[in-house]
């Protein structure tokens, strides 16, 4: 699902069902080692106000950013950019907030992903499309391999 901002600015949502409680789900965007179980090849994270992230993608590219709120387990806010990567979005220049609500036995998450300049906005949601899959395996315990993203 895709919405144009009024700002010329784009938004991408994606929702998810994963079959794990808002905790566990949680879990994998304030530890480091759970961040890097699923998307990235390692991650830094100071999951609170003011902390910041980094996750190193397989491309050595770097997502970076900055922690802006943080509500266990219902819902976390953070900066998104890149460098180390043609991508042209500065770190912390869009924001994700992550969404989490108990459902059916398991988590809804709902992924925002805003500020996006219009023209990268398709990478953005196949990749958050991506990633929010192999989170719903890791969750419940699967291993969805290692990360070989490479976008196109």
């Amino acid at each position: 699902m895709r919405a144009e901002s009024t700002e010329g600015r784009a938004e991408v949502v994606v929702q998810r069902w994963i079959a794990a409680s808002p905790d566990t789900v949680f879990s994998f965007f304030t530890d480091g080692d759970r961040w890097a179980a699923w998307q990235g090849v390692a991650a830094e994270v100071d999951a609170r106000p003011g902390g910041a992230l980094r996750v190193v993608m397989p491309d050595a590219a770097v997502a970076a950013g900055e922690f802006l709120e943080v509500v266990q387990p219902v819902r976390i806010t953070f900066t998104w950019g890149w460098h180390g990567n043609d991508i042209p979005l500065p770190p912390g220049s869009s924001s994700v907030t992550i969404e989490l609500r108990q459902a059916d036995g398991g988590t809804m998450l709902k992924l925002t992903h805003a500020g996006l300049p219009p023209d990268l906005r398709d990478l953005h949601e196949m990749g958050w499309q991506r990633y929010l899959g192999r989170l719903a395996l890791r969750a419940t315990g699967g291993n969805p391999g290692p990360d070989g993203y490479e976008p196109a």
